[in-house]
């Protein structure tokens, strides 16, 4: 019985039980179920680039860093004559796949400036170093004329196998057999000759002109000792 004393709140107090806690399975650990969630998000197999594509974004960045002084020039050349509406041309090509895009030039075609100003292309893909012409959306050459459309599988490119051979006496129409034949055979050993012969072949035409140029201002003058005389 309580007494007096703790009926008024002065003696001891019983503490109440603690409830009982019922049984839970124990937590995994949070690391592996952290390192779970993040192979979750990323993807399983990423896509690897291609040696193609390393050695279009290695030399495009490096061909644009060396390039973008003369292109950082001729485009303030061009909007002092044109204004800035008259810097580059936009034009709507097909990429691989035939995902469209739109390609931006320097209008301009001294010292090539408007293939050299489309390496930006070549950075983000859309473009590659070498491959077939960049054609237009409905373009009759984008169709396929065998069970094989070669011209989805590549990238156009800035220049290529039928580009560095236009000068050649074959017809027009033969340039896509030439372009096929590099979808067939492309390789980085292919890319490099094209490149080289791409490269080569306009300082070879300069070269020659300037050895033109020196010959015919020469004259027999020249090469005469003091005192000769034509007529004797």
């Amino acid at each position: 019985m309580q007494t007096q004393w703790q009926r008024q709140g002065y003696g001891p107090r019983r503490r109440p039980r603690p409830a009982r806690r019922t049984w839970e399975p124990p937590r995994p650990p949070r690391l592996p179920a952290a390192r779970r969630a993040l192979r979750s998000l990323s993807p399983a197999n990423l896509p690897r680039p291609t040696a193609k594509r390393v050695l279009d974004l290695v030399l495009g960045s490096a061909l644009l860093l060396l390039a973008a002084p003369l292109l950082a020039a001729a485009a303030l050349a061009l909007a002092a004559q044109r204004g800035l509406g008259g810097v580059l041309t936009r034009s709507a090509r097909v990429g691989a796949d035939g995902r469209p895009f739109v390609l931006r030039s320097l209008r301009t075609r001294r010292l090539r400036l408007h293939v050299i100003s489309r390496l930006p292309h070549v950075v983000r893909g859309e473009l590659s170093l070498v491959g077939p012409a960049p054609l237009a959306p409905g373009d009759v050459r984008a169709r396929p004329a065998g069970a094989r459309d070669w011209r989805r599988e590549l990238k156009p490119g800035l220049t290529g196998l039928a580009q560095v051979r236009h000068r050649s006496v074959m017809p027009w129409d033969e340039r896509d057999l030439l372009d096929q034949h590099y979808a067939e055979h492309h390789r980085p050993g292919l890319d490099l000759a094209i490149l080289a012969e791409a490269v080569g072949a306009p300082l070879l035409r300069a070269a020659r002109s300037l050895a033109r140029h020196g010959k015919a201002g020469l004259s027999d003058t020249d090469h005469r000792l003091p005192g000769y005389r034509t007529v004797e």
